[in-house]
Parts: structure tokens; sequence; C-alpha cells
């Protein structure tokens, strides 16, 4: 008796590995799985629609412009989305999933790739919320004041780009720590100390290098020079390049729970 062998294709299919966008997919579906995420991910949407409702019931028209209703809607996603990345990465640690993960997908650093794909899929579609309720908003206030609507292309752009780095920020200390709880503590602990230790006047001319409360407020309010880009590449490669580097060298060497 002989066994039938696989056609060369079905068996190719058989035995290929799953492609980046659908790892991207799978590690989507993981954030609203879970009741944490999808909540999460709820909160943010229902909170940008509170701002927006708030500003348009009680603000000044000058509040009411597009732009400063964006810079409003947008925090948010800025503030919340880091949990949800927090919790994509180190959900797989702690609920004890990351042996299906990694034997299904032995290279971990594609793992890791799709994770950070998903995390700036979310934020692209988060800000394209804020953009649209601001929009909205501001079609509903209708704000009787000059440039209502105006609305640079660069602010836009730095508004997407700072809601993206909190995202990929939280996977970062997800994948550092591999623990939600003290992943969630020191994403905001540790930024937090540091902007008050850099508050003392001698390190008034390093804070805006090392401070990303600092760094990255030009971001959403207006064009920025040279110098401030360059605060903000330092900050973002001290809070996010740093921690994702050792979070990604940790998951590679770490024993599967």
């Amino acid at each position: 008796m002989t066994a039938a062998a696989l056609p060369a294709p079905l068996a190719a299919g058989r035995d290929s590995r799953p492609s980046l966008a659908r790892l991207t997919l799978v590690e989507l579906r993981k954030m609203t799985d879970t009741r944490a995420g999808f909540w999460l991910q709820l909160a943010v949407v229902g909170l940008t629609i509170t701002i927006a409702g708030l500003i348009i019931g009680f603000g000044t028209a000058h509040d009411q412009t597009l732009v400063k209703m964006l810079q409003a809607t947008i925090q948010p996603s800025a503030n919340l989305l880091p949990v949800i990345g927090i919790l994509l990465v180190s959900s797989e640690w702690s609920q004890r999933t990351a042996q299906i993960t990694f034997t299904q997908v032995p290279r971990r650093t594609r793992v890791i790739g799709a994770k950070l794909l998903a995390a700036l899929v979310v934020s692209i579609a988060a800000f394209a919320v804020s953009v649209a309720v601001a929009l909205l908003a501001t079609a509903i206030a209708s704000p009787d004041v000059s440039g209502a609507w105006s609305l640079p292309a660069g602010l836009l752009g730095q508004l997407g780009l700072m809601v993206a780095i909190s995202m990929i920020g939280g996977v970062a200390f997800g994948a550092l720590l591999l623990a939600s709880a003290p992943a969630i503590v020191a994403y905001f602990l540790a930024p937090t100390a540091c902007a008050a230790l850099l508050s003392i006047p001698t390190f008034e001319d390093l804070a805006p290098w090392l401070d990303g409360s600092r760094s990255y407020a030009p971001m959403s309010e207006g064009a920025m020079s040279a110098t401030e880009w360059a605060h903000v590449a330092t900050t973002t490669a001290l809070w996010i390049g740093v921690p994702l580097a050792l979070g990604i060298a940790r998951i590679r060497r770490n024993e599967v729970p």
C-alpha cells in the first residue's frame, strides 16, 4: 500500500509560513478578543465623542475651530492607546498564550513585527476617528471666527505621528517588562518622574532633549523647527527605541512559559 503524495502546490501551501499581513490580522484580532482591549478601544471612541460634545456645548467660538477641536479630540487616543499596545505584548505572557504563538511562528521577531504593524494600524484608525469627530463637531458648532476650518497639512501629519509614537511606546514598554501592570505603571510613571527631575533649573537646557512633555508639545501647536524635530527624535530614541530594543532581545531569549 502506497501513500498518495500531495500535489506540489498543496504541499508548499501546507509548509509555508504565514505571511506578515496574516500575522498582523491575527494581532489585530487579539486586540478586540479580550475584554480589556475591547473596552479600552470603546472608551477611546466614547471619550473622543464626549470631549467634542462638551466643546460644542460649553466652549467658546475660538475653541470650536477645527484645529482646536482636533487638538482636543486626539487626546484620548494619545493617552489611552498605549495601554492597548502594552496589553498586546504582555498578554501573551500573562495569559500563557506565548507558547502557542511561538510554536506556530518560531521566528519571534516576525511576531513582534506583526504586533508593531497592528499597533500602527490601530493608531491610524484612532486618528481617523479623531479627525472625523473633529470635522463633524466643527460643522455642528459652526464657529463664526476667521479661519475656523483652517488645518495645515503639516500639523495634521504631526498629530498623526504623535498618536503613532504613543502607541509604539506602549508596545515597547510591554515588550520590555512582559507584565501588564508593571508596564502600565512604568509607561506613565517613568516619564513623569524624569520630567520632575528635569524641572530643576540646572537641567533646563537638557530637558527638551529628554522630557517628552516638552519635546512632543510643539507637535500639536504648529510647524516645527529642525531643532524641535531633533528634540522629538532624541526623546523617542530614549523612551521608545531603547525599551523596544531591550524588549525584543528579551523576548527572543526568554523561555516560553
